[in-house]
């Protein structure tokens, strides 16, 4: 289906629950918090979208992909040593807030690009990973991520002093 192997179409649908969840918390808490069921569905799935990634290789062995996951992860790792520690002291809320924000964008660049080079089937948006077309889409959606990751940071900057922000 699509071209994908029975191991793609796990990784796929993994990470569409996690695109699914961020996407509600964003709505729901205008960030993906570690603190709540929504947001926790989110990470799980985005660290099992990661590896299951590593073991799809398409194209050839390790790639830009792989190298996506591992940047992921080390992102994720990051923002929860900052969530449950105090190594980065005030600026730890903003690590948390804004790198998981930064892992949604980066699934956001697999989603295009597998998305748009596949569909619609015969006929897809984009000729490659490498289209100028794709390139502007991800462009924009990084656009997209900076503004939400500024409003982010003056929704916690407002928030009381020594607290996160409470969710609107």
């Amino acid at each position: 289906m699509f071209g994908l192997t029975p191991l793609g179409a796990v990784h796929t649908a993994i990470s569409l629950v996690a695109v699914a969840a961020g996407l509600i918390a964003f709505v729901r808490d205008k960030e993906i918090s570690p603190r709540n069921g929504l947001g926790q569905i989110y990470l799980w799935a985005t660290v099992l979208t990661c590896l299951t990634g590593f073991g799809i290789f398409q194209h050839g062995g390790f790639g830009k992909p792989h190298a996506l996951g591992v940047l992921t992860l080390l992102v994720l790792a990051l923002a929860a040593v900052a969530d449950r520690t105090q190594l980065f002291g005030k600026l730890s809320k903003y690590i948390v807030t804004v790198g998981y924000s930064l892992t949604f964008f980066f699934h956001m660049v697999p989603a295009a690009t597998e998305t748009g080079t596949r569909l619609p089937v015969g006929a897809p948006l984009f000729s490659s990973p490498d289209d100028p077309a794709l390139q502007k889409l991800v462009g924009l959606f990084l656009l997209i991520f900076i503004v939400g990751a500024v409003l982010q940071v003056r929704r916690l900057r407002a928030a009381p002093v020594g607290g996160w922000a409470k969710p609107a």
